[in-house]
């Protein structure tokens, strides 16, 4: 594979940045990966990990003379970021995140991007429950998606660059306005997400349901709603905060269809059941025809007596 980057910077090195480290070693994408994190003690481990070639907690040391910046923060420390690396940017380098809300990232870090660069806002929809260096692995991306909501004026080039290094990872690559993206990821992302948090804190919070009971008895659909409410805390307040609007309305939306079905089974009416349920199954099919995820009990999942091959 030929380097398409001399030198790329990961501002952040979580589950996405020790994914996209793997990957760029592992395809030769680039001649230097330089790592930044706040943390003396994640950055410590990224380096134990050999995710990079270089190490710093400053992240304007680490953008110096790299063509691609990648930030993979929380979207609420997308900001100052943006000003801490500003004044070293190379002209010419191509600055993107990978952040789940497009319109804040967008109004928290286009004001600090210096003229000489290119800002290509970007979204991979890849992940898991897990977070932190350890919880990446190469081939996270692979037929996944990553939309990129490029602003008024964006180089093509530039764009054309960024587009074929993600499909180098794998990727697809689509492109939406911030605003109809942030709309899209609320209803497929966010609302699951927050969904999933509360019907895990409200188990928590029955009295009539012991802790032990929750765990011990806990079916497949309870179990997989815990994954999703697993997942990183600070992440997850932030994109709450940041995609506050078509959060709110894709809340009010289900809370309405939510009760539609609770008056169904209140008044016996099975018809009405039987049809919504039909309805959301053909989506689950989709989904999988669509190759997004496997037709496999547990998604898949192995299980501990399971004879390995």
């Amino acid at each position: 594979m030929t380097v398409q980057f001399d030198r790329i910077a990961l501002i952040g090195i979580g589950l996405i940045g020790s994914s996209l480290a793997y990957d760029i070693r592992r395809l030769g994408l680039s001649g230097e990966i330089v790592i930044s994190t706040r943390s003396a003690e994640t950055l410590k481990r990224a380096e134990e990990l050999s995710l990079g070639d270089r190490y710093t907690t400053w992240s304007a040391e680490a953008v110096k003379d790299a063509d691609l910046v990648i930030v993979s923060v929380p979207v609420g420390a997308s900001e100052s970021v943006a000003k801490e690396i500003a004044g070293s940017l190379k002209p010419g380098a191509i600055v993107t995140d990978v952040g789940s809300t497009k319109a804040s990232v967008i109004a928290q870090m286009q004001p600090h991007m210096p003229p000489h660069v290119h800002f290509i806002p970007g979204h991979p929809l890849a992940g898991t429950e897990k977070s932190g260096p350890d919880a990446g692995f190469p081939g996270l991306f692979e037929g996944r998606w990553c939309i990129f909501t490029p602003i008024a004026g964006t180089d093509q080039a530039a764009l054309k660059k960024l587009r074929r290094f993600w499909e180098t990872l794998g990727s697809k690559v689509d492109e939406m306005d911030p605003e109809h993206h942030d709309k899209v990821l609320a209803i497929v992302s966010h609302l699951p997400h927050i969904i999933a948090y509360n019907i895990v804190g409200t188990a928590d919070d029955l009295e009539a349901v012991t802790e032990s009971e929750v765990i011990k008895y806990s079916a497949s659909g309870f179990r997989d709603f815990t994954r999703l409410a697993a997942s990183d805390p600070t992440m997850w307040r932030d994109v709450c905060l940041h995609n506050k609007d078509a959060i709110l309305e894709m809340l009010a939306r289900f809370s309405e269809d939510l009760a539609y079905l609770q008056r169904a089974i209140r008044w016996g009416e099975g018809d009405k059941i039987f049809d919504l349920f039909t309805r959301t199954r053909a989506i689950r099919r989709s989904i999988i025809q669509a190759g997004q995820d496997v037709d496999a009990p547990d998604f898949g999942r192995p299980h501990p007596l399971e004879k390995k091959a």
